[in-house]
């Protein structure tokens, strides 16, 4: 599925120049090289130096011993690529002139370039700039899945299909950590919500949880290595996810091997012995003074009292220690340098943001924009100047180059043509009825969705001068934010009335969305000859954009999520299981995304793994190498992909599988492989996707284990979920 690079320490460019070419990433064992080393820094210390490495002693860093020899472990904030600094006691920027950082595109954008390389990329580039900043551990990647299009951090998160999360998952980890960088994977788990995320208890069966939640956590794990893990603000099944042993002790540390620590999110802790023997290592927070943490003061107190045995102390210190170690934080010769903002570290985010446009539509090839006669183009929308690398509740980046959509037309445009530029909507919001942040009913971004009248008027001025229009509409990092989910899936400021009236006089008017999560685009859909995606996509964005609508880059992205026709649709408000009050019941099940559209037979406005393409594929000659396996062997399948258009182009080959006659209730189809391949105009490449039997299996509940049901599997060879052009059968004994 995936390519695995080793480390190239000194270079972001490692997913490209890398030859080490295996078929999986596998990540470094955390591994006991240090033990004894660990052992001797451990019998030196006194009780309070322990228990200071147990909790924040700033906003982003834990308690170190100075005289032996023991840093600091210090963090950062990074979706978007590293967060400026912020003061040790508060979270006022430091107000540095040496924290500007690349704004990379958020994870939502790496998740539609459907490409496991550019996840290594990523993960690779972001660990050069952690280092730069002499950082040690970079909280993210988040992978929670999709669960509703409403979710306020949706752009931040990959998707709503756990097999593709995890293989975007672990190259990033893997990139990260080659750099001598921790990668902190969150929010373990089940955190798919903002809404009431501080304590909302989830109620998931345990084949669900097994099968949907927590696969790219337990992939990030057990293939990535991953040194941390975040523990979510959430309760599942009664208990608060930093204190919830069944989590934290029995899946994640005996189940599955983790050696790495827990750090809790921030002031997520709410006990001291508890949470500590419930497998929590670190407590982070928020201001108050950082002695009087659940994991400061009162464990000292605690283990005076002999409430816990120093033993138990010692174990969360050596976890630590084990770490600090790793990433040569402590003893380490020849740690990564690293380098920041840099030219090559642009031209990742560009790389990055180039493949994960999505063209959406594209009646009588629209696009690419054909410049021959064309002396004028509108560009309307406050999109298309609107910065994203701040904004919202949550980590940004401080950068010094944004390009905006503007910004790259003008950049990539010949003096020829005449840019007339309209704002065309207002980003405004109702102050008044603002209300709580982290409560649905009456929380964040209200808009005030009405069209200022002259500024209505000079966009549809400027769209009857100009020969072509394009529209950048959507959203932003101000409306789609962590803390926060939206209300519904309607088009913020206006946007709806002002496409509409644009395309009634000028249609030849192309709309360009600029996004994280889904919105109710249907109608708009339905008259627009084009409508491209794009994301809060980096430093680079706006010139990777207009590459894609001047046609010098083939737009390649796939939907990483479905869009609905309606929010009704989907399977959490299907089921009426959001967002709950003080409890939530995933009713849906293991029917996430598009297994509930697939299944139920729902029609999506765009499926999952969606995209077109400005030329054509024929995907055909589907085959297995065999005609039966055993549940220890891997299934290969081949298929070619002929380019049958006049431009060279990407196509992501998805293979999905189905079991007919299951005894347990399965989806219509699941996502088992997929791999990006480039072919040049009129020509064939046979693309194979290795599917290990073992990935067919279920959660049995009974047995606790993972099962491979015998029986004739069907895997359906296609570009979406919805798109299927070949079928291949096979048998598993």
């Amino acid at each position: 599925m995936a390519f695995a690079f080793t480390s190239c320490k000194n270079d972001a460019k490692t997913a490209e120049s890398s030859s080490a070419q295996t078929e999986e990433y596998k990540g470094k064992e955390i591994g006991s090289e240090f033990d004894a080393e660990i052992e001797k820094l451990i019998s030196q210390m006194t009780i309070e130096e322990k228990i200071g490495m147990l909790h924040g002693n700033s906003m982003f860093t834990t308690g170190g011993v100075e005289r032996l020899g023991i840093p600091e472990l210090k963090m950062a904030d990074g979706p978007l690529g590293v967060r400026e600094e912020i003061s040790r006691d508060n979270w006022a920027p430091a107000g540095l002139t040496n924290d500007f950082a690349t704004y990379y595109p958020a994870a939502g954008a790496l998740a539609a370039t459907w490409n496991a390389e550019m996840s290594y990329l990523f993960g690779s580039s972001v660990g050069q700039e952690m280092r730069a900043r002499d950082k040690d551990m970079l909280l993210s990647p988040a992978i929670n899945i999709v669960r509703t299009p409403l979710g306020g951090r949706t752009y931040e998160y990959m998707t709503e299909d756990p097999f593709l999360n995890k293989k975007l998952a672990v190259p990033m980890v893997v990139g990260l950590q080659d750099n001598d960088v921790m990668a902190c994977v969150k929010h373990f788990a089940a955190n798919n919500q903002e809404t009431n995320r501080d304590f909302v208890d989830v109620q998931i069966d345990e084949r669900t949880l097994r099968e949907i939640y927590l696969p790219a956590f337990e992939a990030s794990v057990k293939e990535g290595k991953a040194y941390s893990i975040m523990g979510a603000y959430n309760k599942f099944r009664g208990e608060y996810l930093c204190e919830n042993d069944y989590m934290l002790n029995k899946i994640l540390r005996d189940e599955w091997g983790f050696e790495g620590v827990v750090v809790s999110d921030w002031a997520a802790v709410h006990s001291t012995v508890k949470s500590l023997k419930s497998g929590l290592d670190i407590e982070m927070g928020t201001p108050k003074p950082f002695n009087e943490f659940f994991l400061a003061d009162k464990l000292i107190a605690a283990a005076k009292a002999k409430e816990i045995s120093e033993e138990e102390i010692n174990v969360h210190v050596r976890r630590i220690l084990k770490v600090l170690f790793k990433v040569k934080a402590i003893g380490g010769k020849d740690r990564v340098k690293g380098s920041i903002a840099t030219e090559a570290h642009y031209q990742d985010a560009y790389k990055i943001a180039a493949e994960a446009v999505v063209l959406l539509k594209n009646d009588n090839n629209a696009l690419p924009l054909k410049l021959d006669g064309v002396k004028s183009i509108a560009v309307i929308g406050n999109n298309a100047t609107k910065k994203n690398a701040l904004g919202g509740f949550g980590a940004g980046v401080k950068t010094k180059r944004e390009v905006t959509p503007l910004e790259g037309l003008k950049n990539r445009l010949p003096s020829s043509v005449q840019i007339n530029y309209a704002e065309g909507y207002l980003e405004r919001y109702d102050e008044k009825n603002k209300g709580n942040l982290g409560n649905i009913t009456s929380n964040g971004p209200v808009t005030i969705d009405k069209l200022d009248p002259a500024k209505l008027q000079e966009a549809l001025e400027a769209a009857k001068k100009s020969d072509v229009a394009i529209i950048f509409a959507g959203s932003n990092r101000d409306y789609e934010t962590e803390a926060s989910d939206r209300r519904n899936l309607q088009l913020p400021f206006g946007q709806e009335e002002l496409i509409q009236k644009v395309l009634a006089v000028n249609p030849k008017t192309i709309v360009v969305m600029v996004a994280g999560a889904p919105f109710d685009v249907d109608a708009i859909s339905q008259k627009t000859s084009a409508l491209v995606w794009t994301w809060f996509n980096g430093s680079e964005g706006g010139n990777a954009l207009a590459d894609v609508l001047l046609g010098k880059v083939n737009p390649s992205g796939k939907l990483p999520w479905t869009m609905p026709k309606k929010l009704m649709d989907s399977p959490a408000h299907a089921t009426n299981s959001f967002p709950g009050d003080k409890a939530v019941n995933y009713a849906e099940g293991i029917l996430v995304g598009y297994r509930w559209f697939d299944t139920k037979n729902i029609a999506p406005l765009y499926p999952f793994g969606f995209g077109l393409s400005y030329t054509t594929f024929a995907v055909g000659n589907a085959k297995a190498d065999k005609t039966s396996y055993a549940a220890t062997e891997t299934i290969s399948i081949s298929v070619d992909v002929k380019n049958t258009g006049k431009v060279d182009g990407k196509e992501v080959v998805q293979v999905y599988s189905s079991i007919a006659d299951s005894k347990v209730s399965r989806a219509a189809k699941e996502l088992k492989g997929f791999k990006k391949v480039l072919v040049k105009a009129g020509k064939s490449e046979t693309v194979t996707i290795q599917i290990p039997v073992k990935e067919l299996a279920y959660y049995d509940v009974a047995t606790k284990k993972w099962t491979v049901e015998p029986g004739k599997y069907t895997f359906k060879v296609g570009n979406s979920s919805r798109d299927v052009k070949n079928e291949v059968s096979v048998t598993v004994k």
